[in-house]
C-alpha cells in the first residue's frame, strides 16, 4: 500500500492532542493504520470508514480497553480552506452594503439616545453579527413570495437595529422610521426595540429578546412543519428554519433544554447560528473557559451537526505552515478572557503574549508586522468561511446543524467599545468615534455632516443598491416579513353539538372529561377536526385521554417501530407518523412552544391549526408565563386547558400541585381570556364560542379555562345562559325562602359553585334568606368590560355614559354580593367596584396542602358553612340581623372560631 499523505486536518487533530502524539512507539505502524484508513476511505467511502472505526471501538471496549471519549474538535475551522467552496456572491458590493448597514444601525441607537437620553438600544451584538447576518441575507434567507412560503427566521433580539437598518437600505422603511427607535407612538410608525409581532404586526416574525425563548421556539417550530407536512396537510419540505443566538444566551435552560428533540426528530431543517463574542453585559461569557468548544460538546453529544467557524482567511497560511502542531496546541491552551485581550492590545502585544509562548511560532509570524499581527480576523467576520458553513449546513441530511462562530464584541466600534466589557452597554458614539467608524466602514459622509451622525442609503440607481434588490428578489421577497391577511375557517354551531348542552342525565362525571368528549368530537368534525393540535405534555391518562390514542394517534416522524405493552388493549399507545396528538413528554416549556407553533399557523402557513394545551394548571402561568407571554406577543391563537384546578380540589397532590392563582396570574396577559368553569356545557359553549370568534371572525386571543377532576353529576344548560357564560357571569338558579328576613346575592366559580348552591339552601332552610345564584364563569372578563366602559365613559363626559355587563345584569338587584371559589380572593375581588352593594370574597389564599376535599374548603373557609357564616356576618354588619345570631351559627354549624387563618398556615 502505498504512503498517503496525512491530511492537514488529520495532522491538527493528532497535534491537538499531544499527549497521545508523544506516546506514540511506534511511528511507522501508527502510519500503516492511518494509510489503510485512507485507502477505504478513497476505495469504500465514509460510511465504510465509519462503520470500521465502530467495530474498532466496540473490540477495544469489549476487550477492556477503555477508549477515551472525544467530544471536541481541535479550535480551528471544522471546514479546511481546501473544502471551502467557491464563494457565489460579489464581495465588493456586499462588503459595501454590509458597511452601510453598520453605519445605519449604529447611527439609528447613537442618535435616539443623543435626542432622548436613556432610549437605550444596542450597538455592539449586530456589530458582532453583521457579516453573519448578511451572508444569510444574500445567500440563503427566503422570503415569502407572494404567499407563505419561505423561511422562518429567529433574528438575535439585540440585534434589531441591523435588521432594521437593512429594512431602510431596502426600502421597507423611512428615515423617519429610524428616528422613531423605541418611540411607538410618534404618528410615523416607531419601531420596537425588538423583535414583536405584536407591536410590528407586517414585519416581525418572532420575539425572541426574551433569551432562550427564540431557540427553544425554533426547534419546536422545525418540529411543526414536520408535524404539517406527515399529516398531509403542507408541504413544508423547503422550508428551513434559522435561529440567530448569542453564546451568552446559551446559559438560558430553554435554549439548550430540548436541543435532544431537534436531532431525535432529525430535524434537518433547522440552522442554528451562534454569534461567539466571548462577551454577555459584565464580562466574558466564559473568562477561564472556552466557549465554543464547551458549546461543541454539548451539541456533538446531542447529535447535531457542529460546524466551528473559528478563524479567518489570513489564519489558513500559518495553519499550512505550522509543521510542529504549536500554532494548534497554542490555540488551545488560551482561554476566551484573553482572547478578548488581545482584541484591545497591539500587534506587538499579541506577538508577545500569543506567539511569543513557543519559538516556532514567533518564527512563524517574523515576517508579519504589528498591524498585520493586530488584523488577523474571526472566522465570524470573513464571509467566505460564514458562507461554507451555511452551504455545509444546508446541505446536511438527517439531523439539525448548528454554526458556531467567532466573532468581536462591538466590531468596528474602536476605542468606544470594540471587545471591551462596557460594550454590550453602548448607546452612543462621541464626534471622534463617529469619524472613525466613518472612515473604517468607508461611508460616504463628510466631516461636515459626521456629527450629525446622518443614515444613508446609496442611491436608487447605483450598483449597490441593484445589487441588493436583485438578491432579495431572487431569494424570494424581503426577510423579515409577517403575512396579514389570513385565512378563516368554518366554526360548528353550538346546534351541532347541543348534546353537550344536556348534562350528564344523572351520571357523575368531571368538567376535564367533559372537555376531553367534546375534543374527541371536534377531532372527528368534517370540517376542522383534521386542524386540531391536541398538546399534552405526558398527562393525557390523567386527563382522561387515552381513548384519543386510537382515534386519532400520537404524532411521531418514524413511525411505531414497536408493539406496545398495551396492544392487546382498545385504548393502546399508538404512535403514527401522521398522529394527531403532540405527546410532548414532561416538559411544559416544550408543549408552549408547540402551542406557540401551532397557534401561529394561521400566519405562517396560512392553514387555521387550532391547538388545545392540556396540562397540570398549576404549571402553566407559573412556571412558563414568560412562554406565554411569547405566544402574546406572537400573536398566537388558541386553548390552553388548565386540568386538575383548583386549589382544593386536587385534593391529594399537596402545595406544589394544587392551583388557585393561575387565574389571578392571567389577568396580567393582554390577549388571555380565562374561564373557571363548573358544568361540561359551560366548556363547550366557552369554546365554540371561542372558536367562532378566532378563527371565522380573525380575532386574536388565547383562551385559558380552568377544568376540574371531581365528579359530580352536570346539569342541562339554563336557558337563555349561553350569552352570560361567555360574557363572564348568568344565573342558575333563584332560592325562595318562607318568610324571607332577607335576600342576598350568592355568586360561584368552578366547582366551588356547587358548594354555593348548597350554602343558598342552607339559609333558606336554616335562617330565612332568599337568594340568588350566580355562576360566574370569569370575573376577569367582567372586570375588563367594565374598566373599558369606564374608561370611555371618563373621556366622552357630555355623552350618554356607557354600562358594563356586570352592571346591566346587576342593574337593580339587591346585595349584599358573597363570593366564593377555588382561587384567591384577589380574582373575585376585581368586580368590586361594579356592584351595587357591598361584597364579600371568599377564597384559597394561602399554601396548599394534601387532604380531603371537605377539609380543604373548610380548611380555606369556601364550603358552603364558610359561605353561610360570611353571608349572615354581612348581613349583621349591615344590621339586618344581629351578631348574636351569627355566633350561633358558628356553634350550630361546627365551626372553629380559632381555627388559623389559612392564608398564614
Amino acid at each position: 500500500m502505498a504512503n498517503a499523505k496525512m491530511m492537514p486536518a488529520e495532522e491538527n487533530l493528532m497535534r491537538n492532542n499531544p499527549s497521545t502524539f508523544a506516546q506514540d512507539v511506534d511511528p511507522a505502524e501508527t502510519q500503516e493504520w492511518l494509510d489503510s484508513l485512507d485507502y477505504v476511505l478513497e476505495g469504500k467511502g465514509d460510511d465504510r470508514v465509519r462503520y470500521l472505526l465502530s467495530a474498532l471501538e466496540n473490540r477495544a471496549h469489549a476487550r477492556g480497553v477503555d477508549v477515551p471519549f472525544a467530544a471536541n474538535t481541535p479550535y480551528i475551522n471544522t471546514i479546511h480552506s481546501s473544502d471551502q467552496p467557491a464563494y457565489p456572491g460579489n464581495r465588493e458590493f456586499e462588503r459595501r452594503i454590509k458597511s452601510i448597514i453598520r453605519w445605519n444601525a449604529m447611527a439609528m441607537v447613537t442618535r435616539a439616545n443623543k435626542n432622548f437620553e436613556g432610549l437605550g438600544g444596542h450597538i455592539s451584538t449586530f456589530a458582532s453579527s453583521a457579516t453573519l447576518v448578511e451572508v444569510a441575507f444574500n445567500h440563503f434567507l427566503r422570503g415569502r413570495g407572494s404567499g407563505y412560503e419561505g423561511d422562518q427566521v429567529y433574528f438575535q433580539g439585540h440585534a434589531s437595529p441591523g435588521i432594521y437598518s437593512r429594512a431602510f437600505v431596502e426600502g421597507r422603511l423611512t428615515e423617519k422610521n429610524l428616528e422613531n427607535f423605541r418611540r411607538e407612538l410618534q404618528p410615523e410608525m416607531g419601531l420596537s426595540s425588538y423583535p414583536h409581532p405584536w407591536l410590528m404586526e407586517d414585519f416581525w416574525e418572532f420575539p425572541t429578546v426574551s433569551m432562550g425563548l427564540g431557540p427553544i421556539c425554533s426547534i419546536y417550530q422545525a418540529r411543526f412543519n414536520r408535524y404539517m407536512h406527515d399529516r398531509g396537510l403542507k408541504d413544508t419540505s423547503k422550508t428551513r428554519v434559522w435561529a440567530f443566538l448569542g453564546d451568552g444566551e446559551c446559559d438560558e435552560p430553554e435554549t439548550l433544554g430540548a436541543i435532544s428533540l431537534a436531532s431525535r426528530e432529525q430535524l434537518d431543517n433547522l440552522t442554528w447560528v451562534i454569534n461567539c463574542n466571548l462577551q454577555r453585559l459584565d464580562g466574558p461569557v466564559r473568562g477561564n473557559g472556552k466557549i465554543i468548544q464547551e458549546l461543541e460538546a454539548v451539541f456533538r453529544g446531542a447529535g447535531w451537526n457542529v460546524i466551528k467557524v473559528v478563524w479567518g482567511s489570513d489564519w489558513d497560511p500559518l495553519l499550512e505552515a505550522d509543521k510542529t502542531g504549536l500554532l494548534v496546541k497554542r490555540m488551545e491552551e488560551v482561554v476566551d478572557g484573553q482572547y478578548q485581550k488581545y482584541v484591545v492590545e497591539s500587534g506587538d502585544y499579541i506577538r508577545k503574549h500569543f506567539f511569543g509562548k513557543y519559538p516556532e511560532l514567533l518564527e512563524l509570524v517574523k515576517n508579519y508586522s504589528d498591524e498585520k499581527l493586530q488584523k488577523l480576523a474571526r472566522g465570524g467576520h470573513d464571509p467566505e468561511k460564514v458562507y461554507a458553513a451555511y452551504k455545509a449546513a444546508t446541505e446536511c441530511k438527517g439531523k439539525p446543524t448548528v454554526v458556531i462562530a467567532k466573532t468581536i464584541k462591538g466590531y468596528g466600534l474602536g476605542e468606544a467599545g470594540e471587545g471591551r466589557n462596557v460594550t454590550h452597554n453602548q448607546k452612543k458614539l462621541n464626534e471622534e468615534e463617529l469619524r472613525e467608524f466613518r472612515t473604517r466602514f468607508s461611508i460616504p459622509i463628510s466631516d461636515e455632516e459626521v456629527v450629525k451622525a446622518p443614515f444613508y442609503r446609496p442611491p436608487e440607481d447605483s450598483a449597490e443598491m441593484r445589487y441588493l434588490k436583485k438578491r432579495r428578489e431572487e431569494m424570494g421577497g424581503p426577510v423579515p416579513s409577517r403575512p396579514t391577511t389570513h385565512p378563516t375557517s368554518t366554526i360548528p354551531t353550538m346546534e351541532e353539538y347541543k348534546e353537550f348542552l344536556g348534562g350528564s342525565k344523572g351520571k357523575e362525571m368531571s368538567t376535564t372529561m367533559g372537555f376531553v368528549r367534546l375534543l374527541s368530537k371536534l377531532c372527528k368534525d368534517q370540517n376542522i377536526g383534521q386542524n386540531i393540535v391536541p398538546i399534552v405534555p405526558d398527562e393525557s391518562r390523567t386527563f382522561g385521554m387515552e381513548g384519543m390514542f386510537r382515534q386519532v394517534g400520537i404524532y411521531a416522524h418514524s413511525g411505531q417501530l414497536y408493539e406496545p405493552v398495551d396492544s392487546d388493549q382498545l385504548m393502546y399507545y399508538k404512535e403514527a407518523k401522521d398522529g394527531q396528538i403532540l405527546e410532548e413528554g414532561i416538559t411544559e416549556a416544550g408543549s408552549m412552544s408547540s402551542f406557540i407553533s401551532a397557534g401561529n399557523s394561521y400566519s405562517q402557513h396560512g392553514i387555521n391549526m387550532i391547538p388545545f394545551f392540556i396540562y397540570y394548571s398549576m404549571f402553566g402561568f407559573q412556571r412558563i408565563g414568560d412562554l406565554i407571554w411569547c405566544a402574546a406577543d406572537t400573536r398566537a391563537k388558541g386553548f390552553l386547558i388548565g386540568g386538575t384546578a383548583g386549589r382544593t380540589t386536587l385534593n391529594g397532590e399537596g402545595l406544589q400541585h394544587q392551583d388557585g392563582h393561575s387565574h389571578l396570574n392571567a389577568i396580567a396577559f393582554p390577549t388571555v381570556r380565562s374561564y373557571d368553569v363548573c358544568y361540561a356545557y359551560e366548556t363547550a359553549v366557552i369554546t365554540l364560542d371561542g372558536m367562532k370568534k378566532l378563527y371565522e371572525q380573525g380575532e386574536t386571543a388565547i383562551y385559558y379555562i380552568t377544568v376540574g377532576n371531581e365528579n359530580y353529576a352536570m346539569p342541562e344548560m339554563p336557558e337563555g345562559a349561553e350569552e352570560g357564560i361567555i360574557r363572564g357571569i348568568y344565573k342558575l338558579k333563584t332560592q325562595e325562602a318562607e318568610k324571607p328576613r332577607a335576600k342576598v346575592q350568592l355568586m360561584g366559580s368552578g366547582t366551588i359553585t356547587r358548594c354555593v348552591i348548597d350554602a343558598a339552601q342552607m339559609l333558606a332552610e336554616k335562617y330565612n334568606i332568599a337568594s340568588d345564584v350566580w355562576a360566574v364563569t370569569s370575573y376577569t372578563e367582567l372586570r375588563r368590560d367594565a374598566q373599558s366602559c369606564e374608561r370611555w365613559n371618563m373621556f366622552h363626559p357630555t355623552e350618554e355614559p356607557k354600562q358594563s355587563y356586570i352592571e346591566t345584569i346587576m342593574d337593580g338587584v339587591e346585595g349584599p354580593f358573597i363570593s366564593a371559589s377555588d382561587n384567591v380572593r384577589a380574582w373575585g375581588e376585581q368586580i368590586r367596584p361594579y356592584l351595587p352593594g357591598n361584597m364579600v370574597a371568599l377564597g384559597t389564599d394561602g399554601m396548599g396542602r394534601s387532604e380531603t376535599r371537605e377539609a380543604l374548603r373548610r380548611h380555606f373557609e369556601v364550603d358552603a358553612e364558610s359561605v353561610v357564616i360570611a353571608t349572615l356576618y354581612e348581613l349583621a354588619r349591615t344590621g339586618v340581623i344581629e351578631r348574636t345570631e351569627v355566633a350561633q351559627a358558628i356553634k350550630d354549624l361546627n365551626y372553629d372560631a380559632e381555627k388559623p387563618n389559612p392564608y398564614f398556615a
